[in-house]
């Protein structure tokens, strides 16, 4: 089979396009044909180092396609079934084989590459909005990268919460594209900064929730962008890790609480996987839920998918197809 693989950790120059042994499932697990892969920005982690991986290393976390074969004692899924995945590794390939109680059926009324597109982001916006920092009516929030995969369905999400909506950009089309989503204010962030443009939105109030997924150049920015009390949830890296920091710094600003979550602890049981996969699905299915999905890079074009994602030059979701 065709997969992209990396043998040392660096720039997108790393991925290469490989023959690699099709898998065979093995006890629990199911092989999967992949019609559509989802890029997302923690691929770029594990090819640059940030956060190591075993080498060589096949990247991916997130696939849709057929069930191909089951190994022994898989009854949740049967081949020819479609079904999508998420934070399994791997995926950057024709096939892979994921542990059955890890996979998602896909709706009649979505497509592969839908739910491709949705299940990584669309429920790390879910899992944000709903039980990180559980959204209220009249919250006001500010979402980090408005125009991205993730901040374009947590933007949605939050509208629909009932929440006040400030989105950071770094262009106009980008602007527009947050608006569109539904943002009730949209911050360029090259031209203004942002905290100070939060004090005079919120009448020095601040935002009751951060959801920053940019790290290292915005982070104090959101800590002082947050009203006594207020919550920072940094989910990402974008521009870098965040750099050690006193806690009592928290305190100083305003008894402010942080957290640093991770969709893998959101989603521990298969009860908990379906139940976030299936609201995500059922929003994307009946409209509530806009995807934006750019059009899809040839699996032998990785690197230049990376260089796009990480050139802060795209918006939405990305994916390959094999």
């Amino acid at each position: 089979m065709k997969a992209i693989q990396f043998t040392q950790t660096g720039g997108p120059d790393v991925l290469a396009l490989v023959d690699l042994p099709t898998p065979t499932p093995k006890a629990g697990e199911a092989l999967v044909r992949h019609t559509a892969i989802g890029i997302n920005y923690i691929d770029t982690y594990h090819r640059s180092g940030l956060y190591p991986v075993p080498l060589p290393y096949v990247p991916g976390n997130e696939g849709a396609g057929v069930v191909e074969a089951v190994g022994e004692g898989v009854t949740v899924v049967k081949p020819g079934q479609r079904v999508g995945y998420t934070t399994h590794p791997g995926s950057y390939a024709e096939y892979n084989t994921v542990p059955a109680d890890r996979l998602v059926p896909i709706p009649d009324g979505l497509t592969d590459q839908q739910a491709a597109a949705a299940l990584l982001q669309g429920m790390t916006a879910q899992y944000l909005a709903y039980t990180t920092y559980p959204i209220r009516p009249g919250d006001t929030v500010l979402i980090h990268a408005g125009a991205g995969g993730v901040g374009l369905l947590l933007t949605q999400i939050a509208r629909q919460r009932g929440a006040r909506v400030i989105t950071t950009v770094s262009t106009e089309e980008k602007a527009q594209l947050s608006r569109q989503h539904g943002a009730d204010e949209v911050i360029l962030y090259t031209q203004t900064d942002f905290a100070d443009e939060i004090r005079r939105l919120t009448g020095g109030q601040g935002v009751h929730v951060v959801y920053d997924s940019v790290g290292q150049s915005t982070f104090e920015g959101s800590l002082n962008s947050l009203r006594p009390l207020g919550a920072m949830v940094s989910f990402g890296n974008a521009s870098g890790a965040v750099p050690p920091f006193a806690p009592a710094m928290l305190s100083a600003k305003g008894s402010l609480m942080l957290t640093r979550p991770k969709l893998n602890d959101y989603i521990l049981t298969r009860q908990a996987l379906l139940e976030r996969a299936g609201m995500v699905f059922n929003w994307v299915a009946s409209g509530e839920l806009s995807l934006l999905i750019q059009p899809p890079y040839a699996l032998a074009d990785a690197a230049q998918a990376h260089r796009d994602l990480e050139g802060r030059g795209t918006t939405g979701k990305l994916l390959l197809l094999p």
